[in-house]
Parts: structure tokens; C-alpha cells; sequence
């Protein structure tokens, strides 16, 4: 590093650092760090087991760093509803698929503890809206009652309305984020996280509907009504019927569905940022989604900039759709790019295609994060970190789980350097 000796460089390198600052496109949207940010993700249900104790936490934060990590994402509320912290809101999570884990000690706190010992930066994850696993039955939803009644109504192809907590294919068992109480709930633990504990970055994961069967209530009804300002005659065939072979046929109100849905999802992602900054400014607002946007529309993630007309090519998309993106509300997107291929900028099934998309339709609202999924690159690791890094402001290795099993410790470093 060159030092600078005279009073006179001094003042002209700030004032051209203070010039850059005010004309980047995240200015006003919180301190970013000096290092291109290289995220490792902690996911809480994979690794249950192996972080039951104070040692393996320290051994896997430490082999992080070592191979050049310098962010980390703590997994603290997954699926089940439960909480890795200490919550006078959420029970403590006890319990994942059978297996059980008591702790006398704060998993966060010494989390959060080694990764400053070590000089790492953090982000908490948090799931939003899923209480339960519906394939074992574990978890909020499935252990205290008054969460009935406050669970997704999946509409079926054969007419009847059933609980997604009796679906066992689903991936989650999703609170109804339609309702108020549940939407409080969120905020709740939210603000709790960020009041009791200090860390860098915040992330919402399963910020969503489950897919387009949910929610059907007469709640979800009600507040569509309300959001369109009339009556609906024919709920939900209003919005789509089901055809002979599986398929969904348009109704009147098809458009205004998903555009209503995205009002949901983008005005309970403002009202998290509301909460974080106003309890610690500096913490970042981050989201994780999958980079196939057009896709997205049947969960309500319309994770693009309102102003990105992406949405009115398609036939579910409209006007009102367009402005329930929620990329402004965002100070970090990790895009999702969970894809096998790597380059391809005409091809939407390739990494670098996720991505350049993504910086489009983000169109400079927040900074864009690659991410990656372990598994699919056993091959070439090192190479798609590498076009992560050059592509987008960083990278996310997902999950640690992974490159233990993998053991592809050696490709992540050669990917980082």
C-alpha cells in the first residue's frame, strides 16, 4: 500500500472518495465493506447435528476463513419455526426430523462471537412465513394450536380446499403471510434479532407464498377484494380453473391475482426494512430467490425494480405487477443462480445469464450478490465462483454441508484467491 505523505493528496483523495460515494448507485443504502463480499452459507436443518457443539462451530468458521471466505450466513429460523437464539417469541428448536438437540448456550451469540474473533463478516438468516415440516410433522404449526386456522388452504386440481400442513410434498408448512397476525409475528422476531444481537447483514429467506395452490382463505379472499376495491362473484374460478389435464385456465381476474400476491410480499419486505433500520441503520437488508424471475410470479417474488417492465411480456403480467417490485426496499439481492451451466448470455439455463438478468432488472436498486450451489459444480467449483466474482458485486457458496461432503475445501479456495 502507498502511503500518502502530503495534507494536500490527503484532502484531494477524500474529496474524489467522497464524489465516488455520492454518485454510486448504493449511496444512502448503508457502509459497504472494502472486500468484495465471499459468502459461506450455514444452513440450520442440514447441519443440525454437526453444530451441536461450541468446537465444531469454531473448526468450520475457522476452515471458512482459511479457505477465504469473508462473510458467513447464519441459518437461525428454519422451516420448523423455531429459533436458534434466544427468543421470548419463537420456542427453541429442539428437534429436526427425529433427531434432537438441547443447548445450554446461545447458538447465535457464539456464532456471531467466533465469526468477530475471526473477522468475518455476518449475516443472519431468518425464515418468514413456514412453521412446520409437513413430511415429518414436525415443528410451530404441527405443537401449538393457536397457529390453527392460520396456515396456507391449497386450492387442488379436484376443487377442495386442504391445510398445506397435510401435504406432505410440500416443502414447508407455510403461514398465511395474508394475515396480519402472522405478518406480526414475522416483524416480532425480526426486530428481536436485530435489537439483541449485533450483526452485519440481514436475510429473508421463504419471504413468500408457497406456490400458486396457496392461499385460497376466505381471508386471502377478503383482502383481494378489499386490494381490487369490489366484489369477486366466483372465488376462486374468477382467477383460474383447473382443465381436464392438470393444466390452469386464465379467469377474469387472472392478472390481478399475481399482481395482488406481489403487493403482499413487496409491502411486507418494506415493512422488515422499516423495523432494521429503525432499530440499527447500519444492518443490511438482504433476500435470497432464485434467479428464474418469470417464474416467480406464482409465489409473489417480484424481486426486480418497479422500474423493469420485465413482467409485461407475460401473459400473468401487468402494470400493477410491475410496481410491487421490491428491489428498492433491498440493500443486498443474492441471486439465486442455483444452475449447472455457466455461461451463456442467451441462455437463461446458465449462471452468467442469471446474473447479467438480474443486474437489468434490478436496474442499480440494490447490489447483486451470485450464488451458487455446491453440488452442481463438483467439477468446475473453483471456475463458477470465479464468474460470480467477475459478473456480480460477490459471491454465495451454498451450503457448508456441502463441501464437507463433497470435500470441495481445495476448488472454494482456488475459486476465492
Amino acid at each position: 500500500m502507498r502511503i500518502i505523505h502530503s495534507f494536500k493528496s490527503v484532502s484531494i483523495f477524500i474529496i474524489t472518495l467522497s464524489l465516488f460515494a455520492a454518485s454510486s448507485p448504493l449511496a444512502g443504502k448503508g457502509k459497504e465493506p472494502a472486500a468484495t463480499p465471499k459468502y459461506l452459507w450455514f444452513d440450520a436443518e442440514a447441519n443440525f447435528e454437526r453444530f451441536a457443539s461450541r468446537d465444531s462451530i469454531t473448526y468450520y468458521l475457522e476452515k471458512a476463513k482459511k479457505a477465504g471466505f469473508n462473510q458467513v450466513v447464519v441459518d437461525v429460523k428454519p422451516i420448523y419455526g423455531g429459533a436458534l437464539y434466544k427468543s421470548e417469541i419463537l420456542p427453541p428448536l429442539t428437534v429436526v426430523r427425529g433427531k434432537v438437540v438441547r443447548r445450554d448456550w446461545d447458538y447465535l451469540r457464539y456464532f456471531l462471537d467466533e465469526a468477530r474473533r475471526l473477522g468475518l463478516g455476518t449475516t443472519v438468516s431468518a425464515s418468514m412465513f413456514t412453521a412446520g415440516n409437513p413430511v415429518t410433522r414436525e415443528g410451530l404449526v404441527y405443537a401449538d394450536s393457536r397457529w390453527d386456522g392460520k396456515t396456507c388452504m391449497e386450492r387442488r386440481p379436484d376443487g377442495q380446499l386442504t391445510d398445506i400442513r397435510d401435504n406432505g410434498k410440500k416443502v414447508a408448512a407455510f403461514l398465511n403471510p395474508v394475515r396480519k397476525e402472522v405478518r406480526e409475528w414475522a416483524l416480532a422476531f425480526s426486530r428481536e434479532l436485530v435489537t439483541n444481537y449485533d450483526f452485519d447483514g440481514y436475510a429473508l429467506d421463504y419471504c413468500r407464498f408457497p406456490d400458486d395452490e396457496s392461499d385460497f382463505s376466505e381471508t386471502t379472499r377478503q383482502a383481494f377484494e378489499e386490494w381490487l376495491g369490489r366484489k369477486v362473484d366466483n372465488f376462486p374460478d374468477d382467477i383460474y380453473t383447473y382443465q381436464a389435464d392438470g393444466t390452469k385456465k386464465p379467469g377474469r381476474l387472472y392478472k390481478e391475482w399475481w399482481a395482488f400476491r406481489a403487493h403482499v410480499i413487496s409491502s411486507f419486505v418494506k415493512e422488515v426494512r422499516e423495523v432494521v433500520k429503525s432499530v440499527k441503520p447500519q444492518v443490511r437488508l438482504e433476500y435470497w430467490a432464485a434467479s428464474w424471475l418469470a417464474a416467480l410470479y406464482r409465489t409473489g417474488q417480484n424481486w426486480a425494480s418497479p422500474k423493469s417492465d420485465f413482467a409485461l411480456s407475460y401473459p400473468w403480467g401487468s402494470e400493477a405487477y410491475r410496481q410491487a417490485g421490491f428491489a428498492p426496499y433491498l440493500d443486498r439481492f443474492l441471486d439465486g443462480t442455483y444452475l449447472h451451466r455457466l455461461y451463456g448470455m442467451d441462455d437463461p439455463e446458465s449462471i452468467e445469464y442469471g446474473i447479467d438478468h438480474a443486474r437489468k432488472v434490478i436496474a442499480g436498486d440494490c447490489q447483486v450478490i451470485g450464488t451458487l450451489a455446491a453440488p452442481n459444480h463438483r467439477a468446475n467449483l473453483a471456475e463458477a465462483i470465479k464468474l460470480c466474482l467477475d459478473k456480480s458485486g460477490g459471491v454465495m457458496v451454498f451450503d457448508i454441508v456441502n463441501l464437507i461432503e463433497l470435500d470441495q475445501w481445495d476448488d472454494v479456495a482456488q475459486g476465492l484467491k
